[in-house]
Order: C-alpha cells, then structure tokens, then sequence
C-alpha cells in the first residue's frame, strides 16, 4: 500500500499536467452527457416497476380508464365580490349574491371549457365541468331524460337558479364539480400523459390570465405538483450547487487568504459533482428529487479531505522549502485517516442501495461512488496542483496567515477560528464532567423525541406556503370535498359459473330453441352482463304473452338458468352486494378526513329515482337485479356512457368506488385505511369478496413505509460495518467505540430534534442520516488518528490533548463553518426539501464538530486507562 501511494504521489507532484490533463477530459466527457437529462419526480417510480401496490395501481387505472387529473377551479370569495361598503353577509349586486352562478362566472366556465377541450393532450370525452356532463332527470311524459346540464351558459337568475338546483339533487357532481357553498366551482381534466401536466396547466393558466370573472382562478392535482416541482428542481439545479460552491469559496479564501490556494478544493469539488452527475445521467438514469440533490450533498463532503490537507500544509510549509516534498510528507501523514473517513462515508451512502426504493438506491450508489471518486481526486489533483505553485503564491500564504495573527494578536485576541477554538479548548479540559452530563441529558431527551416523529409527505408540501400550487390546493380543497383521490377496488373472486354448461345441462324442449340460441350467442358473442340482464328481461316479458302452460313452464326454466348464470355474473348488479357498499359510503361520510365518495351506488339510485317519480323518496336501491339492470341499462344512453365503466366493469365482477380526500398526507390516507379497515371488521363483506386500494394517495403510504423500514435497515447495517471498520482501522475496540460516539449522539440529537419541533419525517430528513453518519465519523476519525500519533510523540494526556486544539480542532473547525455556511443559499429556496437539505446540513455540522471536539476529549480522559495505555 505505502508503495503504491508513493508512486501515486511521485507521479502527482512530477507530472501534474498529465494529472490536469485526465481530469480535464473526464470532466469534459461527463459535462457533454448532461444534455441527455430527463427529470422524474413521479412519486410513483418511488415504488420498483414490479411492485405488487404499484402494478396493481396501473391494472385499475388500465380496467376503469382512470386517468390522471388536472384541477382548475373559480373561487369567488366574498372579498373578493362585495363592495367598499358592504357588511357581512350584505352583497354589493346580483353577481355576488349568485357567487358562481352569475351568468358572467358561469360563461367564464363555459369558455375555459372549451378551450380545455381542445388542448392536446387531453383526454376531452372525460372531461367533467357544467357544460360536458349530463343532467339525470324525469321528463314531463314521466320517462327518464339525459341532457347537458349547461349546454350554453344561462342568461337569467332564474335559468341560473334552475341549474343550481339541477346540481344539487345530483350527488355525482355536487361537492365535486359545483361547491355547496355555492362560491366555487371546479373542472377535472384527465390527461394521457401525467409528463405532460405542467405544459398543459401552463397553457391553461396563459389563457385564463385573459378571462375576466369576479373571483380567482386556480390549478391543482397532484400531476401538476409533481411536474412543477420537476421544473423548478430542474432550475434550482443549476442556482444552488453554483451558490454553495460560491460561499465555500469565499468562506476557504477567509481561512487561507489565498486565492489561488483555495481554487484546488473547489476544483475538487466541482469536478467529482461533474463527473458523478455525468455518469448518472450518461447512463441512462432519471434525476429524481433524490438524485438532484446529489451534487447538494457531495459538494461538503468533496472538500472535507482538501481542507485537511490545506490546513497541515499551510501550517507546515515554511519559505523556500519544497511544496512537493511538503505536501507529499502531508498526504503520506493524512492518508490513512483520509482513506477511512472516504470508506466510512461511502459505506453510509451505499447502505442506502439497500432499501427497496430505486431512486433512493439510485442516490446511494452515486453519492457513494463520488466520494470515493472525490478522495482519488484530492489524493492527485491537491498534490499536483500545490507542487505547482510558485514559490511567490506559497510565500504569500505564508504572509497572508501571518498577517492575519499579528492583526488578531495588536487586538488583544487571535483570529475568530482561534478564538472558537480556544473557548472549545478551555470547555473541553476543565469541565469534562460537567459536559458528559450535558450531553447525556440531551441524548435522552433526544432519545425520547425520536418517539414523536411523524412519518408523513405530500408532494403538495414540497413547496412553499405561498408557491401557487400551495395556495391553490388550500383554496379549492377548502371549498370542494377534495381533488386527493384514493381508488378502493372491490372484487368478486369466486369462480365464474360456465354458462354453456348449465344450458346444455337443462335439456329445455325443443319449442325454446331459438330462445337457446340467443341466450347461446349471448354467452358467447359479449362479456357485457348488461347483454345477458337484457336477454334475461326479454325472456320475462316473454312469460306474460300468450304462452301455453308447456311453453310457459319451459320458458319459466330457461329464465332460470340465464338468472343462475347472470346471478353469479352480474355480482354488482345484486342489490344485497350494493347494500354493503352503500353502508361504506353512509359510514365513510361521517368521516371527517374523507369530503367524499362516489359508486356505482350512487348512479343506481340517481336513475332509479328518475325513473319511479323524481322525489327523494325513490333515491334508492332497486328491490331486485332487474330493477339495478334497467337502470344501468337506461343510464347507457346517456351523453357519457362510458363514465359507467369508471365505477364498474362490464362483467360486473369488479367495482370502484372513488375516495375524495381533503388532505394528501400520508398520515391521513393511513388513518383511512384503517378506517375502512375497521368497517369491514365489523362488517364483512359477502363471500368470496375482498377489496384493494390504488390511487396515488394510497401508492405515497406504501412507498413511505418501504422508506422507513428501509432506511432504517440501511442505517443499523451501516452502522454496524462502520463500527467494524474503526475497530479495524485502530485496531482497537475502545478506539472503535469512541469514534462512534459522535455519530451517535448526533443521529440521535438531529432526529429526536426533528420529533421535537414537529416536522415531519420525508425524504430529505431520511436520507441525511446517511450524511450524518458519514461526516460524523469523518472528524471522530481525524481526531482520534491525530491523538494516537501525538501522545506517541509527547507520552503525556494533558500534552496530547492541548495539541488537538491546535491544527487538527482548527481543521475540524474550518470544515465545520465551510459546510454549514456554504449552503445557507439554500435557505432561500423556493423548494421545500432543498430548505430542509441545507437547514439540516448546516445542524449535523455544527452538532457532530461540537461532539467531537468537547465529548471526545471528555470521554477519552475518562478512559484513559484503555485509549492511552501505559499512561
């Protein structure tokens, strides 16, 4: 190993151009992949394609044509409507008292309407807004009457008036299309593509910039969440790495006061983000909101092994001597405590390759192949670089620090970073007891708040409170009773009864033989059951004709076998089966998470009321399957028969029905779940039936839950490789312990704190533990490595712990304040997990450099008697 090493950096510091020249051209090639790039941030690619939740999902979306959705809705709130002078309650004119039913708000409806149809992309026949859906009711000869709820917009109060009324006696549409406060209403757009939301809601929004209405207009659903957030992850990209490379720059120039010094990390750190980004997307990788943040996390941990190597050189170059001899004697010195640290920290990230999460694997495998990448690059590029250096730009390093102590020094005090260290120094040596005490006190306490962290996303939040996508989704789930969909699939798993076979087993007379074929053909031209309940109320109106007793009894058996076929066919067409979805959706509305659900139920009883006599009182059940066929039967020549299929499929062995949720947190989908799981406890469904959930509600728990049960795997078998590799890096068990100490107490202070403040464990906050115990470790190792090596020289504890205040705390110290405070732009993110990525970044430094440098120098004094044998 010294060898190779050694050859390594012979060739480093005596052809640096050769070093120069292949990161050059492996930065270049990395860079021309770039244009490849595709951004993912489906929530759904959260789950592996072969997920059983996640190919279940797309069987549903495939069986019932259910689509992904755009939401845009008018709101017309009342400060918005009354006048200067108006009271509460008072309208200013009859455009406010109507709210969404002026003419004016609902010709504005009509026209984006239309322009909506006529978008490509679009899937325009399920489109659902006032003027493309039906209107179900009896008509004046008592037959049942289909015409488009608002086939222009209204020009009178009272043509208005009419279709409010319409609305609200129709439970399909009410809450969901038109608000019952009256002051709201919305238009679903289904799409093909879901990629394709953010170029469709962007035409959207250019053109509703040109409607004028009296209320405000919004677009929401969670396609043009995530889709948004694809775009502007991709802008931030490009905005934040530059702005925290920008800061560490500066902050490096501070501590070093040269600037051709300080380019060497950055050029490190630029180039391992080039390459690594380059390799990801070169290999034909999506860059998910994981992978984005690739370059946010290994840009701190690509100059961590340069500011060592800056910090020993700096302060062991001396005027005139050789820089390559210096710094080679530097590396030789750090390598080893370099190379762990590089293998402690790329072991954490590549645990992550462990949960069951592909882009978190994703995000795993390169941030662990980059800073192993990193390491390669400091240990040629740094030496290469510095041995380059004019004797003038390494004088005026030395000038420059020695300027800047005799400045801190004609001021009574040192220069901050010793000032800092010097308090660290007085804190740690004379108060160990004390800090011991403190520190448990808080990892208890942080303990404890690990308890109360709630496991909780919404592609929603991902933005700020006051991002449009935010406020549309607070406004229009305020009014409507959610645009959060959950799909619960319930399906007839009983055997299919062959039909054929019991026809042929009748042995009916030969009088039926035409009867026989049609039901024949039917069983086997059609998987339409609406087909076979039609042939079966033919065959009855045939038994009230003039039939003679033979006939009549022959028929009366042949109904038979078409009703025991169609019986066990047409499972949803059987009202006690519909009776227990119905006693769902009673139990299901008292629930306040859910704002509502719609069934096949619901079509049922809508037609069946129009049917009998239009009065609420027939809003029912029908008695028999006849009764539920013929409404289906008569719902079919609607102007949207296909919205059938939606709730059920042709067979009738399957059903649908669609959950609206206020709410698309992952705690309040789970408590739903439970709900329904607790509904059907008490109440289970008839034999051979169960039932399923979809919907990408319901796909965000279960890939939430993968990522806890995943990380946290990833974490514990991480941490206990990391644990084995101290212990043989030292080869020590208490040195192995020691240097854990700091990564544990962090993890513990960093996620009890998140418990404590109430954020919510998501994906950002799961994968920093995989950064926290990579740079916690990073500066247990340093320090330890250093502490063995001086009481080597000193033989004395005190000597020995003094001289860690001087050069290796100054080192932790710097790499503590360049990472925590280069990513303060991140602060200024409009993106919600970037804000996370850098808050939390900026606190693990902080915690893990504070334990190291006071608990470490405590914790070793204590056990002196095994870390400094002999003393």
């Amino acid at each position: 190993m010294k060898l190779a090493i050694d050859v390594l950096l012979h060739v480093s510091t005596h052809k640096g151009r050769w070093v120069y020249f292949f990161l050059a051209v492996l930065t270049a090639c990395a860079a021309f992949q770039m244009r490849l790039i595709q951004i993912d941030t489906d929530p759904e690619n959260m789950l592996a394609e072969s997920h059983s939740a996640r190919t279940f999902h797309n069987e549903v979306k495939q069986t019932f044509a259910m689509h992904d959705a755009i939401v845009v809705g008018l709101v017309v709130a009342d400060d918005l409507a009354k006048g200067d002078g108006a009271k509460d309650g008072e309208a200013k004119d009859d455009q406010v008292k109507d709210g969404i039913y002026s003419p004016e708000n609902l010709a504005a409806i009509h026209q984006v309407t239309n322009h909506v149809l006529a978008l490509e992309g679009v899937i325009s026949q399920d489109v659902m807004a006032f003027s493309t859906v039906d209107n179900i009711k009896q008509g004046s000869d008592g037959s049942l009457e289909f015409s488009w709820l608002m086939a222009s917009p209204p020009e009178t109060a009272s043509a208005s008036a009419q279709l409010r009324d319409s609305i609200e006696k129709l439970p399909l549409l009410y809450d969901t299309l038109a608000a019952s406060s009256g002051n709201a209403a919305a238009i679903y757009i289904p799409i093909a593509d879901k990629n394709e939301s953010y170029r469709i809601a962007q035409d959207i929004r250019a053109y509703l910039a040109n409607v004028d209405t009296a209320g405000q207009w919004h677009i929401t659903g969670l396609p043009v969440a995530e889709d948004q957030f694809g775009v502007e992850m991709f802008v931030q990209m490009a905005i934040a790495a530059p702005a925290a490379g920008a800061m560490i720059f500066i902050l490096l120039f501070l501590f070093f006061r040269n600037w051709s010094l300080v380019t060497a990390p950055m050029i490190v750190a630029m180039g391992t983000v080039i390459i690594t980004m380059g390799a990801l997307i070169g290999m034909g990788f999506t860059v998910h909101i994981m992978s984005s943040m690739i370059a946010i996390f290994l840009m701190p941990i690509a100059v961590v092994d340069s500011v060592h190597i800056l910090s020993e050189f700096s302060d062991r170059y001396k005027p005139g001597e050789n820089a390559g001899k210096v710094i080679t004697q530097v590396v030789e010195h750090l390598f080893k405590p370099m190379l762990f640290t590089s293998l402690t920290s790329s072991a954490g990230f590549f645990s992550l390759m462990l949960t069951p999460i592909p882009p978190v694997q994703i995000f795993g495998a390169y941030i662990g192949f980059g800073i192993l990448l990193a390491f390669l690059i400091t240990l040629t590029f740094i030496p290469a670089y510095i041995s380059r250096m004019s004797p003038a730009a390494l004088n005026k390093l030395q000038v420059a620090l020695h300027q800047s102590e005799e400045v801190g020094n004609s001021e009574g005090s040192s220069t901050f970073l010793k000032r800092t260290v010097n308090k660290l120094r007085y804190i740690a040596l004379n108060h160990r007891a004390l800090i011991i005490a403190v520190f448990g006190a808080i990892t208890l306490v942080s303990a404890w708040g690990i308890t109360q962290i709630n496991i909780n996303d919404n592609p929603v939040r991902w933005f700020k409170q006051d991002h449009e996508i935010r406020v549309a989704d607070k406004a229009l789930n305020a009014e409507f009773a959610g645009t959060y969909n959950a799909y619960l699939v319930i399906t007839d798993t009983n055997e299919s009864t062959d039909a054929s076979k019991m026809l042929n087993e009748a042995q009916l007379p030969a009088s039926l033989d035409e009867w026989v074929e049609q039901t024949q053909a039917t069983i086997n031209e059609s998987d339409d059951a609406n087909k076979m309940s039609e042939l079966a109320m033919r065959i009855d109106d045939a038994l009230f004709s003039n039939l003679n007793d033979d006939e009549q009894t022959a028929l009366e058996s042949l109904l038979q076998v078409v009703d025991a076929a169609n019986g066990h066919a047409n499972t949803f067409q059987q009202p006690k089966v519909l009776k227990h979805i119905e006693g769902l959706q009673s139990y299901l509305a008292t629930q306040p998470l859910i704002g509502k659900t719609q069934s096949l139920v619901d079509v049922v009883k809508v037609v069946n009321r129009e049917l009998r006599s239009g009065n609420e009182t027939d809003y029912a059940l029908p008695a028999n399957n006849r009764g539920v066929a013929q409404t289906l039967m008569q719902y079919q020549s609607s102007h949207r028969p296909q919205d059938l299929w939606h709730f059920v499929t042709p067979d009738y062995r399957q059903t649908l029905i669609w959950l609206q949720l206020t709410s698309g947190d992952n705690q309040d989908m789970t408590n739903v779940i439970s709900l329904v799981e607790d509904y059907f406890a008490k109440n289970p469904l008839p034999q051979g039936l169960s039932y399923d959930w979809a919907g990408k509600a319901y796909l965000n728990v279960v890939w939430q839950e993968n990522m806890v049960t995943g990380m946290l795997e990833s974490l514990l078998s991480a941490f206990v490789i990391v644990f084995v590799m101290m212990v043989l890096l030292f080869r020590s068990f208490v040195f192995g312990v020691l240097a854990m100490l700091p990564l544990t107490i962090t993890i513990t202070f960093i996620y009890g704190l998140i418990g404590i403040v109430g954020k919510d464990y998501d994906m950002p906050i799961a994968v920093l533990s995989a950064l926290t115990l990579g740079l916690s470790v990073d500066f247990a190792i340093h320090f330890l490595a250093r502490a063995r090596e001086i009481y080597k020289e000193t033989g004395s504890v005190p000597e020995t712990l003094d001289a860690m205040f001087d050069e290796p705390a100054s080192a932790i110290t710097r790499n503590a304040l360049v990472i925590a405070l280069g990513f303060t732009p991140l602060l200024l993110a409009p993106l919600v997990p970037y804000i996370t990525v850098g808050v939390f970044l900026a606190s693990i430094m902080a915690v893990s450099a504070l334990v190291t440098l006071l608990v470490l120098p405590s914790a070793m004094v204590f056990l002196k008697r095994w870390v400094f044998k002999g003393a």
